[in-house]
C-alpha cells in the first residue's frame, strides 16, 4: 500500500480549519466565568465556534494533500482504485453544545480544557464527556454536516460519528459501541413464564393461561383488530395494503430491544452532534451457506434431513452409541446438547444421542458444565455440532426494522452498504477488524483518513425493574424492594464519585451505585465493588440505561 509523505509540520488527525467567519463578536466582555461574577479574559477573536475557538490561535502550516493524480478513483461497479494513505490514529473528539442546546461541531480535547478553564464552557454531561458554551449560540457559529456510521450486529453494534472532508475522505470523530442485553431478555422472560406455569399448575383448581387475555393490536391502517404478531387486520391484509410483508411483523421483546438500543444511540449522538445523515451496513447472512459452505442448487432445498427421519439421523452418526458415556445395546433418547431452558433450538447440530441415566444427569446444565472434568469428550461432542446461528438470525431479522427507524429519523438521508463493501475499505485502508472500525468503513468510502484512538463502550443495562419481589433460584419470594427507588438523593445506577477517608478501599472510585436505605451503598467500578457511605459520595450524572467505560480501539470482541 502506497504511503502519501507529508510535511513533519502537517498534523494529519486535525480537521482543515474554515476560516474566520463571525457575524457578531466572538467573546462577551459582559460574560462572567460564572454568570453574573465578573468579565472573562477576551482570549482574542478572528476564530469561530463552529470548531470551538479558544483564543490564542497559532497559524499552522496549510495541510499538504496529494496531486489529483494519486487521488483515489471510483470505477463504474463502485470500487476505490489508486493509494491510500495509512489512516492515523488521533483524540476522540468532545462534543460541544451552544448556549441554546443547539449541536455545534465536536472539537478536540485540549481546546475542550482550555474553553473550561477560561470560563466559556460548562460540563453538560460526565460521560460521554459534553461541554456547553455560555456565549455563542448555533446562528452565531458555523458547523459542518456529519454523518453516523453503523455496523449492526447481534450481541454489539458499532457506531461512528464521521465527517467527510470535500475530498471524500472520511475522518472519524468519535466511536461508540453499543453492547446489547437481549440475551438477558430472553432469559428473564423464560424465567418468568416458567414461574407463571409452576404456580397455574401448583393450584388445585384450573386458571387459564393469561395470555388468552390479551387484547389485539390496532391495525395500522383501518383501526381494527390486528392479526396476532402483524401490524394489519384480515381485510387490510387481502386487500394487499402497500408494506404488507414479512418486514411489517413485529419483533420479539429481544430482537426490539436491539432496534431500540441502536436507534436510542442515534438520537443521543444528533443531539450532541449536528448529524445530518445516516449510513448502516443492510447484510443479510445466508444461513444455509453458514453451515455448509460449498452448498449449490438442490443442495438449499433437500437439505440435512434429506432421505431421514431426525431419531434415524442421530442414531446412525453417533453408531448407536451415548455420546456421553459410549454406551451401547442400551435405550437411547434424542438430548439437546444446548438445553430448551437455555434459548437452545431444535435444529439437528443441536441434537446428539444420549442414554436415560446421562440424560437425566446432565439436567438442565449446559454441556460444558456437564463434562468440566472431562476435556476431551467435551471437545469430541462440540466438534461434531455446528456452529449456533442465533447470531446471524437475530440480525436478519431486524435489518428492514432499524432500516425503517432511521428512515423515519433522517428522512432520504439513509444510505446503505453491504458487508463486501465494508471489508473492502477496511482491508484497503489496513485496519483491523473491530465494530467501530467496521462502522467507519460502512458504504461508500474512499479513503479513510484518520479514527478515534479510544471508544466508549455502552452497555445495555435497563433502568430497572417493576417487580418489587425478589426471587430465588426456584421461583419463591426472597425479599421486598422498597416503594421508592430514591435513597437519600440517589438511585440504584447512577453515576457517583466516593472519596473514602478511611477504612478497607481508602481512596477516590468512581461507577455507578447500589443504594440501600440505611446509607450503605456499593460502588461498582471497573475492578470490582466497593462500599461506600452516602456521606462520601457525589453525584456526577443520573442513571440513564447504559453502563459506560473506555477502551483503546483496536481489541476485537465476540460479534
Amino acid at each position: 500500500m502506497a504511503t502519501l509523505h507529508t510535511s513533519e509540520k502537517t498534523h494529519r488527525g486535525m480537521l482543515p480549519q474554515s476560516p474566520a467567519l463571525e457575524p457578531v463578536p466572538a467573546d462577551n466582555p459582559g460574560v462572567g466565568t460564572k454568570r453574573g461574577t465578573g468579565p472573562v479574559p477576551i482570549p482574542g477573536t478572528g476564530v469561530h465556534h463552529g470548531r470551538g475557538e479558544t483564543g490564542d490561535v497559532c497559524a499552522c502550516a496549510p495541510r499538504r494533500h496529494p496531486s489529483k493524480t494519486d487521488e483515489p478513483v471510483e470505477t463504474e461497479s463502485g470500487a476505490v482504485t489508486g493509494p491510500v494513505a495509512v489512516p492515523l490514529s488521533v483524540a476522540s473528539r468532545v462534543f460541544v453544545l451552544g448556549v441554546d442546546g443547539a449541536a455545534l461541531d465536536p472539537c478536540h480535547p485540549a481546546r475542550a480544557r482550555r474553553l473550561l478553564a477560561c470560563g466559556r464552557a460548562r460540563v453538560a454531561h460526565h460521560t460521554p464527556f459534553v461541554i456547553r458554551l455560555i456565549d455563542r449560540s448555533a446562528e452565531q457559529s458555523v458547523t459542518h454536516p456529519l454523518a453516523v456510521k453503523i455496523d449492526p450486529g447481534s450481541r454489539h453494534t458499532g457506531m461512528v460519528v464521521a465527517r467527510v472532508d470535500p475530498e471524500g475522505r472520511t475522518h472519524g470523530l468519535f466511536a461508540v459501541q453499543v453492547d446489547h442485553r437481549g440475551r438477558q431478555i430472553s432469559e428473564r422472560l423464560t424465567a418468568r413464564a416458567g414461574y407463571r406455569r409452576r404456580r397455574r399448575s401448583a393450584n388445585l383448581r384450573y386458571r387459564a393461561p393469561r395470555w388468552r387475555n390479551r387484547h389485539p393490536a390496532a391495525c395500522d391502517a383501518c383501526g381494527a383488530n390486528a392479526i396476532h404478531g402483524r401490524r394489519f387486520c384480515r381485510p387490510c391484509a387481502a386487500a394487499k395494503t402497500p408494506g404488507m410483508g414479512a418486514r411489517e411483523s413485529r419483533l420479539a421483546p429481544s430482537l426490539a430491544h436491539r432496534v431500540d438500543g441502536t436507534c436510542s444511540m442515534v438520537a443521543r449522538l444528533a443531539r450532541w452532534a449536528p448529524v445530518a445523515a445516516a449510513v448502516m451496513e443492510l447484510v443479510r447472512f445466508d444461513l444455509q451457506a453458514l453451515e455448509d459452505p460449498g452448498i449449490a442448487g438442490i443442495g438449499y432445498q433437500q437439505g440435512t434431513l434429506a432421505g431421514y427421519e431426525i431419531r434415524e439421523y442421530l442414531l446412525e452418526k453417533y453408531s448407536r452409541t451415548c455420546v456421553y458415556c459410549d454406551r451401547t445395546g442400551v435405550p437411547l433418547q434424542v438430548e439437546h446438547v444446548r438445553p430448551r431452558s437455555r434459548s437452545g433450538s431444535d435444529r439437528v447440530s443441536n441434537l446428539v444421542i444420549a442414554c436415560d441415566p446421562c440424560n437425566n444427569a446432565k439436567d438442565s446444565r449446559s454441556v460444558e458444565e456437564f463434562l468440566a472434568a472431562d476435556p476431551d469428550r467435551l471437545a469430541k461432542v462440540l466438534a461434531g455440532l455446528r456452529k449456533p446461528l442465533r447470531d446471524a438470525t437475530a440480525v436478519n431479522a431486524t435489518r428492514w426494522a432499524l432500516h425503517r427507524r432511521l428512515q423515519a429519523m433522517f428522512p432520504d438521508r439513509v444510505s446503505v452498504g453491504s458487508g463486501g463493501r465494508t471489508k473492502y475499505n477496511r482491508t484497503r485502508a489496513g485496519l483491523p477488524k473491530t465494530h467501530t472500525l467496521d462502522a467507519l468503513c460502512v458504504g461508500r468510502t474512499h479513503a479513510v483518513n484518520s479514527y478515534p484512538a479510544q471508544l466508549v463502550i455502552a452497555v445495555a443495562v435497563g433502568r430497572g425493574v417493576y417487580s418489587r419481589t425478589v426471587p430465588d433460584a426456584y421461583g419463591f419470594p426472597r425479599l421486598q424492594r422498597p416503594r421508592t427507588k430514591l435513597a437519600h438523593g440517589y438511585a440504584t445506577g447512577d453515576l457517583v464519585r466516593a472519596a473514602i477517608p478511611t477504612g478497607k478501599y481508602t481512596g477516590t472510585h468512581t461507577g455507578r451505585v447500589m443504594v440501600r436505605t440505611s446509607g450503605a451503598f456499593d460502588v461498582r467500578t471497573l475492578t470490582g465493588r466497593v462500599g461506600a457511605n452516602r456521606r462520601h459520595c457525589s453525584l456526577l450524572q443520573r442513571a440513564d440505561g447504559w453502563r459506560w467505560s473506555r477502551q483503546e480501539e483496536g481489541h476485537s470482541n465476540d460479534s
